[in-house]
């Protein structure tokens, strides 16, 4: 059976909506710990099992991922894969940079994406070929054309037993931006550093990470505001990249080459 992607945006946003109210009428309750310094709270499984109950009543044909409890089902070629709560460091903290990301992946490419920020009353939406938007409004990357007038958001440090090495070349690459570009940003969450390169609002997104749920739905919409989403080699991102770039492609050449320099620096890690 052939399935029409852009028929199930409906579909993903109002998962999102429900996932949004969950978020900003619950308290984080009981903190489940994932490994150092990550964890889960009761609304990370609580948003979870409600998104994963309605979009499997509302789309049985479609497998489902979630970052929490793994695969719910399986679907016929297209996934859902569903970051419940990103950024739930943030929302521990009462930091409103967090919210549900919701992708919909074909194989190893994902092609339609939803992320709702509720503390920030701001729904980012795209489907392949049909552009993306935020609250209904058409969106597009930045204009910035100069590294040296470029806001870089990077993703977080590692954490765990081999963080000193996977943070190496983290920290090579802060210290390279640092100085060449206007600001860096680490938000907390890579559903927003992706929407808000698809934005305008930060001209450049680096994360040397590339977890399904936290990338699949941000990487189409950065892609559908007219993004460049590659890997570390500048080859187009998938769902196996080893690290997700975004950036507005007058800055690619700059910004890959910059990575390049760093990683050799402090050495290449995932």
């Amino acid at each position: 059976m052939s399935i029409d992607v852009r028929a199930l945006l409906p579909f993903a946003e109002r998962a999102a909506t429900i996932a949004g109210e969950i978020i900003t009428t619950r308290a984080p309750g009981v903190v489940t710990a994932k490994g150092d310094r990550d964890m889960a709270t009761e609304v990370d499984f609580a948003v979870e099992h409600a998104v994963r109950e309605f979009l499997s009543r509302e789309t049985p044909e479609v497998g489902f991922l979630g970052e929490e409890e793994g695969a719910g089902r399986a679907g016929e070629g297209l996934t859902w894969v569903l970051d419940p709560v990103d950024g739930t460091a943030n929302f521990l903290h009462g930091i409103p940079l967090c919210g549900v990301s919701l992708g919909l992946i074909d194989g190893d490419l994902p092609v339609l994406g939803v992320i709702g920020l509720p503390f920030l009353n701001v729904r980012y939406s795209a489907a392949e070929g049909v552009g993306a938007t935020a609250d209904g409004s058409p969106i597009q990357v930045s204009g910035a054309r100069n590294l040296r007038d470029a806001i870089v958001a990077m993703g977080d440090y590692a954490v765990g037993e081999d963080a000193p090495e996977r943070n190496r070349p983290r920290f090579a690459l802060t210290e390279e931006l640092a100085a060449r570009v206007q600001r860096v940003r680490m938000l907390g969450s890579a559903a927003i550093d992706l929407a808000w390169v698809a934005d305008g609002k930060v001209d450049a997104n680096v994360m040397l990470s590339n977890n399904p749920w936290d990338t699949a739905a941000g990487v189409v919409i950065a892609r559908e505001a007219g993004a460049l989403v590659v890997d570390l080699d500048g080859s187009p991102h998938t769902m196996s990249s080893q690290a997700t770039i975004a950036v507005s492609p007058a800055l690619a050449a700059d910004l890959l080459k910059l990575l390049s320099t760093a990683l050799l620096h402090g050495g290449t890690s995932e």
